[in-house]
């Protein structure tokens, strides 16, 4: 097993991400991340970002707007994306594991997990409609 090294700069990313519940892209990390490690490249960002989800730590969002959201919730939990304003809410509802199970139904594979997000127009943007 590799060990990894213990980064101060990871545990502000990670921190930052626990203190957010609007699922930030890499560049809100970086800029909220720079006053406190004014060195830091965006670089650094992505590389600690994609380390942390592949150990698990937090989630990254892919919506299909050609970039990738984080979230340090890494509960089984839905998304929502606006394709307004760009932004990513969790969507809380029942439990819909339940289509793992239909899936597996008509697959000849087998299917470990899966993602979910919902597409539409956030409240806010429907709002300023009004």
């Amino acid at each position: 097993m590799k060990t990894i090294k213990h980064s101060r700069q990871r545990d502000a990313i990670y921190n930052f991400l626990c203190t957010r519940k609007d699922h930030p892209t890499a560049d809100i990390v970086y800029n909220n991340i720079l006053p406190e490690f004014p060195n830091i490249s965006l670089g650094t960002v992505y590389r600690n970002l994609s380390l942390l989800t592949e150990l698990g730590q937090i989630q990254k969002i892919s919506c299909g707007d050609n970039s990738e959201h984080f979230d340090a919730d890494i509960s089984s939990h839905n998304h929502f994306y606006c394709r307004k304003c760009k932004a990513v809410i969790d969507l809380p509802m029942e439990n819909i594991d339940f289509i793992e199970t239909l899936a597996s139904n008509s697959f000849g594979g087998k299917i470990e997990s899966h993602k979910t997000y919902f597409v539409g127009i956030c409240e806010n943007c429907l709002n300023e409609n009004m």
